[in-house]
């Protein structure tokens, strides 16, 4: 089985679901011969030519206007967003009119559509390229909001999203892109939208995340596993549609929880989740539950960057609060 980073994997999805279907089109600024800024279709336009992998003007709403306008004439657009700052731009397209395509057809018309956008801070990018803006794309009934964290679920999604027939919002963390290498089948293979994945078992306490904190909430465990507290940690890989089953399942064993975000700390992914543990698993909690995020100002820049995003020392101060509640 091949080793890849997370931007390979992304990459081999695409050229996967290029030969495998005739009506996949790929698209966005500098992603032909340049193969996009972070590289992510580098060498797909030699492969599948320029009427299938090409370059757009700079402008954001002229991707997503294009991209509806193929969706719903058969074709599969996997459109790329350079940056998630740059979503503001092309919000109508996404928020009113592709998301809300077979609603308001009446089934007529679907928008098959997939935005790849980086997102995600800890890199020291400018403004408006490390945001995390889940929250609002979670806010808009009929797009799915997908948010890998290794190399195999990012293929294995992907070619999923791109499957779909709904429009779904595809975000890679720009940290984790090419910060370490993971085993990745060759060819095809699928990882379901809408189902998380236990990627550590535990008995005292649930951590219940996604993205890049997977990693640093990996990381706590492992050092709370040496003080004798075994974490649970549940990659939630998607967050519409989101698998509180799942979840639930988890808490009903440790009685515990607390959720881990990078965004900022109101009304976002964690709120959400939060909530769905309040109304359907109350009756499993011995304690209330926690969320560690990131605090509700703009993502600090430069080196307070490092002081804004949640870290493992966090997440233990945060799991120990819980038990010892």
């Amino acid at each position: 089985m091949a080793q890849m980073t997370m931007i390979q994997a992304i990459t081999d999805a695409m050229r996967v679901e290029l030969e495998r279907d005739e009506n996949v089109l790929v698209f966005g600024e500098d992603v032909g011969h340049v193969g996009g800024v972070f590289r992510a279709t580098e060498g797909l336009q030699k492969q599948f030519g320029e009427e299938r992998v090409f370059d757009t003007p700079l402008a954001e709403s002229g991707i997503g206007g294009l991209a509806i306008g193929l969706g719903i004439t058969g074709y599969r657009p996997v459109a790329e967003i350079q940056f998630i700052g740059f979503i503001f731009e092309v919000m109508d397209s996404i928020c009113a009119q592709a998301s809300r395509m077979r609603y308001r057809s009446g089934g007529r018309y679907n928008a098959p559509i997939v935005f790849r956008t980086p997102f995600g801070a800890g890199v020291h990018a400018p403004e408006l390229h490390s945001d995390s803006l889940e929250g609002l794309l979670m806010q808009t009934p009929g797009l799915k909001v997908v948010v890998p964290s290794n190399p195999y679920d990012a293929k294995g999604l992907l070619l999923s999203a791109i499957r779909d027939n709904d429009p779904v919002f595809f975000l890679e963390h720009l940290k984790l892109y090419r910060s370490f290498r993971g085993e990745v089948p060759e060819g095809d293979y699928t990882v379901p939208l809408g189902k998380a994945n236990v990627v550590r078992e535990g008995k005292d306490v649930t951590i219940v995340t996604y993205g890049a904190m997977v990693h640093t909430s990996l990381a706590a465990a492992d050092e709370l596993a040496k003080e004798g507290i075994e974490a649970e940690v549940i990659d939630l890989r998607t967050l519409v549609p989101m698998d509180m089953e799942t979840v639930l399942e988890s808490i009903k064993k440790t009685n515990r929880a607390i959720v881990v975000q990078e965004a900022q700390r109101s009304a976002g992914a964690g709120a959400e989740i939060v909530a769905r543990i309040m109304e359907q698993g109350i009756l499993h909690l011995e304690a209330p539950v926690l969320r560690i995020t990131s605090p509700d100002t703009v993502l600090g820049f430069g080196e307070i960057e490092k002081e804004w995003l949640p870290d493992a020392s966090r997440v233990i101060k945060g799991v120990k609060e819980v038990i010892n509640f």
